[in-house]
């Protein structure tokens, strides 16, 4: 089924299906190759150093789920991205702004705007009134399929083992140290919506306390959280990133109950709907009108086209 067909009956609601997706290191890499063009099973492999078992596990699972299909090419296939894998470009694009902000030591990409030419970080703003947000600036409350247990994505542990070949630049360490594992990007969503004590952590999220407790002395080492459990604002720039996830599920999977939350923007009084734009000119990004300048040479991360 395409992922324009799909509609989440039971289980996990629209932020659940996707960031069982896109929580998943593997997928994303992926996804940030094929960005670039089809690529054949051999090529991704080589590329991205990972195991055959796995890169198999994870094509099947994202076409699927209608992010990638595999297209014949002669005696062998390609993959290339649908619509709804093509969209998560500008979730990439918020990992990207976040990681360089914030991850010291990080060798990452330079991003410019092919438009203006000008090097830059995306600015997420409402798509109704094109004004600037921060996460202040949107009131958000549980819609028909807010039930948060339902937010938590299946599996495990989704990031890459550390021993893996990928390297260099463009990957994302400290994101998926907040999104890797399934409570652990549950938990990054109920901060936003205001949750602060243990005990409501447990009881929105149906988590063991020892599961907890472990994530968030976590998000409190990554200085996401501070001791009283509030945002920093290095949490609170993930903001841009939540939203991508939010808005990419709400369109491509969507439960038949309705939406999963409702999001105010509290300065048009609108819907709020999540755009990027140039920190330069301040005119919507695209996903054509963006390229990266790496700091070493890497076929994958020279334009995002």
């Amino acid at each position: 089924m395409g992922a324009s067909q799909h509609a989440v009956t039971t289980g996990p609601n629209a932020i659940g299906a996707a960031l069982g997706l896109v929580g998943d290191e593997w997928n994303l890499l992926i996804v940030r190759a094929a960005l670039t063009g089809p690529r054949r099973y051999t090529g991704l492999q080589q590329e991205l150093g990972i195991a055959p078992s796995v890169l198999s596990a994870r094509l099947k699972a994202l076409i699927d789920a209608g992010v990638l299909a595999k297209v014949p090419d002669g005696a062998r296939s390609r993959y290339t991205l649908t619509r709804a894998g093509s969209e998560l470009w500008s979730l990439l694009l918020c990992i990207w702004a976040w990681e360089q902000r914030w991850v010291q030591g990080e060798s990452l990409p330079t991003m410019r705007h092919a438009d203006c030419g000008q090097a830059f970080a995306p600015l997420l703003a409402c798509r109704g009134c094109d004004a600037p947000v921060e996460s202040r600036d949107v009131h958000v409350e549980l819609g028909p399929a807010g039930e948060l247990s339902r937010a938590v994505p299946t599996g495990t542990n989704r990031r890459r083992g550390a021993g893996s070949g990928a390297s260099g630049p463009g990957l994302f360490p400290m994101t998926m140290s907040l999104l890797g594992s399934r409570w652990s990007s549950a938990l990054l969503g109920t901060t936003f919506l205001g949750v602060r004590r243990f005990t409501d952590f447990e009881a929105a999220l149906g988590a063991p306390p020892n599961t907890v407790s472990d994530r968030l002395r976590t998000f409190v080492a990554l200085e996401v959280l501070d001791a009283d459990y509030e945002l920093t604002d290095k949490g609170r720039d993930l903001f841009a990133t939540v939203s991508m996830i939010v808005a990419w599920g709400e369109r491509w999977f969507p439960a038949p109950d309705g939406p999963t939350l409702l999001a105010r923007h509290v300065t048009c009084g609108g819907d709020f709907r999540p755009v990027l734009q140039c920190s330069g000119c301040r005119a919507r990004l695209h996903r054509r009108s963006v390229r990266v300048d790496a700091p070493v040479a890497s076929p994958t991360l020279e334009r995002i086209s």
